[in-house]
């Protein structure tokens, strides 16, 4: 049976299509639809509930040390309140998950990982802790909600100091208040645009996203759900776990190559990767020229030679045309080419683009 997050009933009561997802029942849609939903963030202000994602506190002497086994990325030399994205291998290189580490102080690490990845994560990381580290599955007792967009700011002024607003993207203020509740606010998101994540006790969670969505009104904030978190990601190029990702694509395939520190003397994968040596495929970005969606799972061709899959695709609502990512062969992957993907039988014509469709401005 599905889970309900701590936002449930006010999803109901705002009209949200409910779906099961990751384990919960979250909105995949409110009564605007996807597309006010998605134009709303890139021109004004959304709101959503990510309480379904899973949090682990890492603390200990030797967290730093292990982390950096755990992960790809070198978390070595971080502020506190800084973060670091990260994907994390198995021993094979491929992918188990892409997390978000964060520094709250020494020896103490804030860890957010994928929703239908919670466990097996925490499994994986406690089965490969190293040294004196204390892992805690924090995900139960945390909401979090986050807020996108252009203004997303100026919403959330209206309810904190300026203080607690963290000045760069990828950092966070761990003891900030927001509408007279504890929180923590990251200037991080899942969107391209300039936004914000923030965390707090489940409990607070209904309180928080009232005082947001009347600060919001005057710049049009609308809940969204999981329909235009997708393709404000896929507009953005970010690629989704299950998808981009997988326990059998390398962060290298993925185009992740630059959270991958080969000169860090030891992580998880690291010979696999060394092994596997130079990628063959690698993702990219697809522009549909002809009619018709691309989705994922669409074999990709050159001529009659296939040359790849697709991963994700949709219509980009803010462009303005179907898009989707691909794993494709190396060679095809240049942006240009012109290609032609199989959906249920038919070929459309396709055009490599660099990644990402959307560039905001975070």
């Amino acid at each position: 049976m599905e889970q309900k997050t701590p936002l449930y009933d006010i999803h109901i009561a705002e009209g949200g299509k409910m779906v099961p997802f990751a384990g919960y029942l979250l909105p995949v849609q409110y009564e605007a639809g996807v597309v006010k939903e998605h134009m709303a963030v890139r021109t004004g202000c959304g709101i959503f509930d990510v309480s379904h994602m899973g949090e682990v506190l890492c603390t200990g002497p030797d967290s730093l040390k292990f982390l950096n086994y755990l992960m790809t990325n070198n978390f070595s030399g971080m502020l506190d309140g800084q973060a670091r994205y990260s994907p994390m291998c198995n021993e094979q290189g491929g992918v188990i998950d892409d997390l978000i580490v964060y520094r709250i102080k020494e020896d103490c690490y804030f860890i957010v990982v994928n929703a239908s990845n919670r466990t097996k994560d925490f499994l994986w990381m406690k089965s490969r802790c190293q040294g004196r580290v204390d892992l805690q599955d924090i995900s139960s007792e945390t909401a979090q909600i986050a807020l996108q967009g252009p203004y997303a700011q100026a919403v959330l002024e209206k309810i904190t100091g300026f203080a607690d607003l963290p000045s760069r993207y990828y950092s966070a203020v761990f003891q900030a208040e927001a509408a007279g509740l504890n929180c923590v606010i990251s200037r991080t998101g899942y969107t391209g645009e300039k936004g914000f994540e923030l965390y707090l006790a489940a409990k607070d969670a209904s309180s928080l996203w009232n005082e947001l969505t009347k600060a919001g009104k005057e710049f049009g904030l609308l809940p969204c759900g999981l329909g235009a978190r997708d393709t404000l990601r896929l507009e953005a190029g970010m690629p989704l776990y299950g998808h981009e990702m997988t326990e059998e694509i390398t962060p290298l395939e993925a185009g992740l190559g630059n959270f991958v520190k080969m000169e860090k003397p030891e992580f998880i994968g690291k010979q696999a990767l060394l092994e596997k040596g130079v990628p063959a495929r690698t993702r990219a970005g697809l522009k549909v020229t002809g009619r018709g969606i691309v989705r994922e799972n669409c074999p990709v061709f050159s001529g009659e030679q296939p040359v790849g899959v697709s991963t994700s695709g949709t219509y980009l609502p803010y462009l303005g045309f179907p898009g989707a990512m691909a794993l494709l062969q190396s060679s095809f992957a240049i942006p240009g080419t012109a290609l032609t993907a199989e959906v249920r039988g038919r070929r459309i014509p396709v055009e490599v683009v660099g990644l990402p469709f959307y560039k905001g401005n975070k």
